[in-house]
């Protein structure tokens, strides 16, 4: 599919108390007009210290599914974007985040999703994918062998406490690891809440998901330079009838790559 840039409009964005009285921020965008409309909506869940409006807004991905016809809705993870914010790590952690998505798609009265994923946010939709049959097809970014081998985001890449460390110091460090350094700046500049970004680091999960129990059909993408999604093949081996596919950049460049968006669009409209 050829990958055109289009400027997305503004999204109609809700707020959903969940069970534990946090307010969870979610965007919703309309198909295109004039496109025949896939009634599945595709729901999409960023990365650690980012935002929907970011991640898949401004990089393109929300207008290219809502060219191809799709309702798209995209979920501010707690302590991130428009969610609300705390500094205690007992409220965060992806599987409490997965249930967040759950009690969003829920209220989106449908029976069926396709779910897409990035960084944390891929930790998220895969933990959701093993325990909701609803999803129809899944797409997870900037992971990989991680998952199997961490069981999460790769912390032998970004050390969770340090990570956390940094991020309550407020500055990034000459003396940090290169992809903490990477991460603490990105956070800054989206104006992101330290406090809780430093919560969730500690909470990050890390005890495994039961990914023999995802059925939807599966994509993983991975960029070429991302040492966080290093090996890709090796989830997507782990997912029965997965498979994974290449492209160009690191951790924070892959995304927003006319061959990302290309290939969720495939994956997810073809």
């Amino acid at each position: 599919m050829a990958d055109v840039e289009r400027t997305v409009v503004a999204p109609r964005t809700a707020v959903l108390v969940v069970d534990d009285g946090t307010a969870i921020a979610h965007h919703r965008w309309e198909p295109d007009a004039g496109v025949d409309p896939d009634p599945v909506p595709v729901v999409l869940q960023h990365g650690f210290s980012s935002h929907t409006l970011v991640e898949w807004a401004d990089h393109g991905t929300v207008a290219a599914l809502t060219a191809a016809g799709r309702v798209v809705v995209g979920v501010d993870a707690r302590g991130h974007g428009a969610s609300a914010k705390s500094p205690d790590p007992a409220r965060y952690g992806e599987p409490r985040m997965a249930r967040d998505l759950r009690a969003v798609v829920t209220a989106l009265g449908v029976p069926a999703v396709d779910l897409v994923g990035y960084s944390m946010g891929a930790v998220i939709a895969l933990i959701t994918a093993a325990e909701e049959d609803s999803v129809r097809r899944l797409v997870v970014g900037g992971v990989g062998a991680g998952v199997v081998e961490v069981g999460g985001v790769d912390t032998r890449v970004l050390p969770n406490d340090v990570l956390a460390d940094a991020l309550l110091a407020g500055r990034p460090d000459d003396a940090l690891p290169p992809d903490v350094a990477g991460l603490v700046a990105f956070a800054a500049a989206t104006g992101a809440d330290f406090p809780s970004l430093a919560a969730q680091a500690r909470a990050a999960h890390r005890t495994g998901i039961d990914l023999a129990a995802i059925t939807a059909p599966a994509l993983v993408i991975a960029g070429d330079d991302d040492p966080l999604a290093a090996r890709p093949h090796v989830l997507a081996n782990a997912i029965a009838g997965a498979r994974s596919c290449v492209v160009a950049g690191d951790h924070g460049t892959a995304i927003g790559s006319p061959a990302f968006r290309a290939a969720v669009v495939d994956f997810l409209c073809g």
